[in-house]
């Protein structure tokens, strides 16, 4: 569990998720939480989506959220890829409800829409929501998403190459450090043979 910005961010339970997105009250800021939920991509990228990247001109939602390369994490030999990721029927949803701002290119535009959200704005929103939904104690972080986006794939028993190339991992090992296997998991592997 991470404590003062120290170890693993905490895998979310849908409860957690449930009470998290109730205290944000933003309708964009709900979103911003709904896309990292279902796509498990990094804060980082997340705040520098724009509107393209998730509309089709026609103002539809798009198959798929586009995770530009130059807005993505760098591997370890420097590389960022582009990353798409389908949109869940429940994204969907929100995606439709969500009229975002047609003056600026931002999905998560600041106050002027010139510019994106800042990686520490939206971490200060879901750090008060946290807060406020009782959750502060949980070790949870925006980091928090995306290792229970990959642990519940684990779970439902989606194989590790499936999830990797879901994910843009480039290898296994920086892969495994998300996935979160509960001691009831290991119990019943041990039971199992």
């Amino acid at each position: 569990m991470k404590i003062n910005g120290e170890g693993q961010a905490s895998v979310l339970s849908n409860d957690d998720y449930a009470k998290i997105r109730k205290q944000i009250k933003s309708k964009k800021y709900k979103l911003l939480l709904d896309i990292a939920w279902y796509t498990g991509e990094r804060w980082g990228a997340l705040v520098q989506l724009k509107v393209d990247d998730c509309y089709n001109p026609d103002g539809s939602p798009r198959d798929c959220i586009n995770f530009r390369g130059s807005t993505r994490k760098a591997t370890p030999d420097g590389k960022r890829t582009t990353r798409q990721v389908p949109v869940h029927q429940v994204l969907l949803e929100s995606l439709l409800a969500y009229k975002h701002d047609s003056t600026s290119p931002w999905m998560f535009g600041d106050r002027t829409g010139d510019k994106p959200i800042t990686l520490r704005w939206a971490d200060m929103i879901l750090r008060a929501a946290v807060e406020k939904a009782g959750l502060a104690a949980k070790g949870i972080s925006t980091h928090s998403t995306r290792r229970t986006f990959i642990t519940k794939l684990h779970r439902n028993g989606t194989d590790l190459y499936t999830i990797k190339k879901i994910t843009g991992h480039k290898d296994f090992k920086a892969l495994e450090r998300y996935v979160e296997i509960d001691s009831d998991r290991v119990k019943g592997a041990i039971a199992a043979l």
